[in-house]
């Protein structure tokens, strides 16, 4: 069975049946399919060999769906890009994968002509809108090919995927994802989720992401659903989207339910009767934002997790049966979790130390890093670099990252912890917590705040607020209320970035 394999089946059984609705457009089943064979068939003309790597630098869009299918159905390795990237970070990653072709609109032509020649494995651009000229080939002649069945010979141990992870240390890494990782964690998503051949389910997340690709993506085509493509994320388009296209499943980051909560003045003008299910990952959801969330608009919200290389839901609270709040959940079934110590010893129920995961989830490695994978891969479990703990139940509760904890004169301090007593005010609309330098402590928490539309504050106010709620030695010591937080492309509060601008003093502070 390969990822593709599964596209083939639904296709099968439901033809005429809806897979992607974009804006005005449907695309079926049925041409879905044929559109990955006539892409599939034309990468193969071109030269492409199997487990050969295409990259894609598309945002959200069907395009971005059928060339994922077309690169696995031909035998090749998808590796998608950030469409915010810039020249360097492309090259880098075109340079590491040793990527063969690049599949992308023709508004990135001129960007990607500046680094082409620095690419020496990059044969073809493949451009979408764009004109026919050398070494520059046209999505939509492709496209318009006869479509046949392709079926490239694949095992469930060759590499799907190559998705880089973010770089907060160095630079970027390819977890390399097989098909039967991608298909064992999408299936048994499906599964723990509970997800319905009748779900519709809305995908805003960024499609280069691991989130959206198996949540917003390969769920609903290998369970024969319906996905709903928005090219970016805004409150109210959103929920209108919803509405009118009848969406049933929502996933987002935290920080998305925490912008629909804060820019929203009336809740009452959207009907979200048609939501059953909002899924939430990518980072730890506030508790109170879940609450409220919840209490405005009628709808559960699961909360679950799981880094990249995990491809990369690993836990996950039930739809039915016991949910936790402030826990991503038990591990999915066929997933180990541990937690360990420094010297990688297993800790008992409720202590916290390092996430680790095994299961036929966890990534085949990471490309061209043999030390960085032998590192993450010790002892055969993979050590997520998430600090958290167990409880009793199995269910798994992330404190915080390893390398964003805070030691406050010897004691350790969980950024998420102070942010989530933050949020507990009525007046926060976001809240990020960082540690700075302290010449007598080592280092102090220092919280940066977006006020919600309308109401003031002051710094004195919030650390007042912290005292009253947390030992003394885990409160703000200093508090900026700034108008935004820095954001990655997938909607999540940037530490790293925020950690610069903070200490290059480029923070536009109230």
């Amino acid at each position: 069975m390969s990822v593709s394999s599964y596209l083939r089946s639904s296709a099968a059984s439901n033809p005429d049946k809806t897979a992607i609705y974009f804006n005005e457009t449907k695309i079926t089943y049925s041409q879905l399919d044929q559109e990955a064979d006539s892409l599939a068939g034309g990468l193969l003309e071109l030269g492409l060999q199997r487990q050969q790597r295409v990259s894609l630098l598309l945002g959200n869009n069907p395009d971005f769906i059928r060339s994922h299918f077309a690169i696995t159905r031909a035998g090749g390795t998808a590796v998608p890009l950030n469409p915010m990237f810039k020249g360097e970070e492309i090259k880098y990653i075109l340079n590491d994968a040793e990527a063969v072709f690049l599949i992308t609109p023709v508004s990135f032509l001129p960007l990607i002509e500046t680094v082409w020649g620095q690419v020496p494995t990059l044969r073809r651009v493949i451009v979408i809108g764009g004109e026919t000229d050398g070494d520059v080939v046209s999505y939509e002649d492709l496209l318009a090919r006869p479509s046949s069945p392709v079926e490239v010979k694949t095992a469930e141990s060759d590499i799907a995927a190559c998705l880089y992870t973010s770089g907060t240390t160095g630079k970027p890494k390819g977890a390399l994802l097989t098909h039967g990782n991608l298909i064992f964690d999408t299936l048994a998503t499906i599964k723990h989720v509970e997800v319905l051949p009748a779900d519709n389910h809305l995908c805003v997340l960024p499609l280069f992401h691991s989130f959206a690709q198996t949540v917003c993506m390969l769920c609903p085509i290998f369970s024969g659903g319906s996905i709903t493509v928005m090219p970016q994320f805004r409150p109210d388009t959103v929920l209108k989207e919803i509405i009118e296209k009848k969406v049933n499943i929502f996933a987002g980051v935290p920080a998305m339910y925490a912008s629909i909560l804060a820019t929203i003045s009336n809740p009452d003008m959207f009907d979200l009767s048609s939501l059953r299910l909002c899924f939430s990952g990518g980072a730890s959801m506030p508790v109170e934002v879940m609450r409220l969330f919840e209490e405005r608009y009628g709808v559960t919200i699961i909360e679950g997790n799981g880094p990249t290389e995990t491809s990369p839901v690993s836990y996950a609270n039930p739809v039915n049966g016991v949910r936790k709040p402030g826990s991503v959940g038990p591990p999915i079934e066929g997933v180990r979790v541990k937690i360990v110590d420094g010297d990688d010893r297993e800790l008992p129920a409720n202590e916290v130390g390092e996430i680790c995961v095994q299961g036929p989830n966890v990534m085949a490695g990471y490309l061209n890093q043999p030390e960085a994978t032998a590192e993450a891969m010790k002892g055969g479990w993979f050590h997520t670099g998430d600090l958290g703990k167990i409880d009793k139940d199995g269910y798994v509760y992330i404190v915080d990252r390893k390398k964003d904890m805070i030691i406050v004169g010897g004691l350790n301090v969980y950024p998420r912890e102070v942010e989530e007593c933050l949020y507990e005010s009525p007046k926060v609309a976001e809240a990020a917590v960082i540690g700075v330098v302290d010449e007598l402590r080592g280092e102090v928490p220092k919280a940066f705040i977006v006020l919600k539309p309308g109401v003031q504050g002051t710094p004195r106010e919030f650390r007042m607020f912290a005292r009253a709620r947390l030992a003394n030695y885990k409160c703000p010591r200093q508090v900026a209320i700034v108008d935004s937080l820095p954001k990655t492309a997938t909607g999540k509060i940037d530490k790293k970035q925020l950690k610069e601008a903070n200490a290059m003093g480029i923070l536009q502070e109230k």
